[in-house]
């Protein structure tokens, strides 16, 4: 999640740890990746307070593989730090979604069950992100 590598280990290691140690807690009903994902994006949120890092300086990273053509346009190697730049500075939800769609390749009922939102909820966000993201680099 982490461009620290140092802040990336840890968070790998705490997430497996919790992982493990809450197994009986996991819904088999759900798929396990979200649910691992969830538990990383919470450690990592955790871990930026504790050590007082701003989200914004931890970016998170670069590897993007998404299977959409438009989305392959708009993310290729030149556009990736513009991309990146340009979500530090959106709201956290367009945020949120767009780096859980692209950088995590979970599902839209995926991140709408770890937003607490509704799938569609999920697909509007991401379109609304996808937008701005556009919008912004057509003016640069």
């Amino acid at each position: 999640m982490s461009k620290n590598c140092d802040i990336a280990e840890e968070v790998t290691q705490e997430t497996f740890f919790k992982a493990l140690k809450d197994v009986k807690k996991y819904d088999d009903r759900g798929n396990i990746t979200a649910w691992l994902f969830s538990i990383a994006r919470n450690t990592y949120f955790t871990l930026c307070r504790k050590k007082h890092i701003s989200l914004n300086e931890d970016i998170l990273c670069e590897n993007a593989d998404e299977s959409e053509d438009v989305l392959q346009k708009l993310i290729d190697d030149e556009n990736v730090e513009k991309i990146q730049k340009i979500l530090n500075e959106t709201d956290a939800p367009y945020k949120e979604v767009f780096r859980l769609r692209v950088f995590g390749n979970l599902q839209f009922k995926e991140i709408g069950k770890m937003s607490g939102k509704s799938e569609s909820w999920a697909r509007v966000t991401f379109y609304r992100a996808k937008l701005k993201i556009r919008e912004k680099l057509e003016e640069e």
